[in-house]
């Protein structure tokens, strides 16, 4: 016993003598550190020639001459600032996912804000655009509007996809931004002016009444609050909410990134990731303080962006008919005296990428027998390996962030989003399939195939013969 005591202090002590080791070396490279950006050459340089680059321009000067190419739990100086998911401000504290120099360190994320365009960063430092130690200027910057704090907001069962605290840091983590940490917001709320032609139409029409508080004017122009939301994944409740383990999803995110961020394996202890991909936006019509209110009637659409279609007007799909009905029922629900609301999520081709959406366009018109009904998820599963990655289980965070009790009109004919919604505890009393003379030419492929697949229509009992359902040719111009 004695002898094993022994063994263990000694063991002890060579752990302690490596531990010290450890720190002095990191002091030592601390100190060999290369100052960012030469006094010389601190400005940025306006213009920059693509072909002949300056030559200073070496990564020795924009970064250190250490690479930390991951962290692991316990390391010299690893204290991560504690983040407790679905706890009370400042409780919860704040999500902190820079890798500057003083927040490298008591960083609790992994990943980087930006979504997406945190290559674009990327690529600003890299050409001297964007100083690397850039922290913003939050000054104004506050939202437009109060939401929240809902119920959901300390379930952290209830809301794992985005931080419900976002759109408010530099009020809530005033005290950690003024020690200089570099906190950013995911959330974004603001006001503006929307205008469409088709709003235009409608009031010319009269299908659409002005007034001068939702429709302005005799040209459709309307008044929003709009918000942009940044994904913040809280990785133990997205684990939960799919079914599956955390260590499994983190593997996956890790693999299928191509290694792009080694922490969702080494630092088990950091439970918050912000992915790269595209966030959401809202767009608010009338009182946004009826959301929360279920006196108030809310008319809702969630709709997944479609490029082709939402921005450009392809005639191939339903999606801007869809969300242009959606919009005006928004609007008119508000002039009633209540409340309409867009969801909008960066999700294009079903969150299987416009190259996959584009490769199955070619795949069913040129396919034998022509474009059909029948085979029109068979298309995208022979190309992209499922019909569908939109996945709608995360959905309803932002419906629960907004304090969304239940959705009198729901505009959708979404089996999947129906189901998200309501299992998550919002009741949807009433469900709206687009009007038929609002289909363009080529869609009926798409919204038949959809409705025998089980999306919701009143003529679910009357398709015809899937077969017979075929889309125009690419030169058929006359359906």
């Amino acid at each position: 016993m004695h002898q094993l005591l022994a063994e263990i202090r000694e063991l002890k002590q060579k752990q302690d003598l490596m531990l010290q080791k450890q720190q002095d070396l990191e002091k030592q490279l601390d100190k060999q550190e290369f100052k960012i950006y030469p006094q010389s050459d601190i400005e940025l340089s306006p213009t920059l020639s693509p072909t002949k680059p300056p030559q200073q321009r070496r990564s020795s000067q924009i970064y250190t001459n250490r690479i930390i190419l991951t962290t692991y739990p316990g390391g010299v100086g690893i204290n991560p600032i504690p983040l407790n998911w679905g706890a009370d401000q400042p409780e919860r504290g704040p999500v902190v996912a820079s890798r500057h120099q003083n927040s490298l360190k008591v960083r609790n994320a992994i990943g980087a804000h930006g979504g997406a365009y945190s290559i674009y960063s990327a690529l600003a430092v890299a050409i001297r655009q964007l100083q690397p130690d850039h922290k913003p200027n939050l000054q104004n910057t506050e939202p437009v509007i109060d939401i929240g704090p809902h119920p959901g907001w300390f379930n952290p069962d209830k809301i794992v996809s985005m931080d419900p605290w976002g759109h408010v840091v530099q009020h809530v983590f005033k005290k950690q931004l003024d020690e200089g940490l570099d906190i950013r917001p995911t959330i974004a709320i603001t006001k503006a002016h929307m205008q469409l032609a088709e709003i235009e139409h409608m009031v010319s029409k009269g299908e659409i009444k002005i007034d001068g508080k939702i429709v302005l004017n005799d040209k459709g122009q309307m008044m929003v609050t709009k918000g942009a939301v940044e994904p913040v994944w809280h990785l133990p409740g997205m684990a939960k909410r799919f079914g599956v383990d955390e260590t499994t999803l983190r593997r996956a995110l890790f693999e299928d990134t191509g290694g792009m961020y080694p922490e969702l394996i080494t630092r088990q202890d950091l439970e918050v990731f912000l992915p790269p991909i595209g966030g959401l936006s809202i767009y608010i019509f009338g009182n946004p303080k009826y959301l929360s209110d279920p006196s108030k009637k809310l008319t809702v659409r969630v709709h997944d962006e479609c490029n082709g279609s939402d921005v450009f007007g392809s005639d191939i799909c339903t999606c801007r008919p869809y969300l242009i009905y959606g919009i005006a029922e928004c609007v008119r629900q508000a002039q009633e005296g209540g409340v309409g609301l867009i969801v909008y999520f960066r999700k294009e081709g079903r969150a299987l990428g416009e190259v996959t959406k584009y490769l199955v366009y070619n795949a069913r018109k040129r396919a034998e027998g022509g474009d059909t009904a029948e085979n029109y998820f068979l298309r995208t599963e022979n190309i992209a390996g499922v019909k569908d990655m939109r996945f709608q289980a995360t959905m309803p965070d932002v419906l629960h962030w907004l304090g969304i009790q239940k959705i009198d009109r729901m505009i959708s004919m979404s089996n999947m989003k129906y189901d998200a919604i309501v299992g998550s505890g919002i009741p949807i009393l009433d469900r709206v399939e687009i009007p038929a003379d609002m289909l363009p030419p080529d869609s009926q492929v798409e919204i038949d195939a959809k409705i025998a697949s089980g999306y919701f229509s009143a003529k679910a009992q009357q398709l015809p013969d899937l077969k017979d359902v075929k889309g125009r040719t690419w030169d058929d111009i006359v359906h």
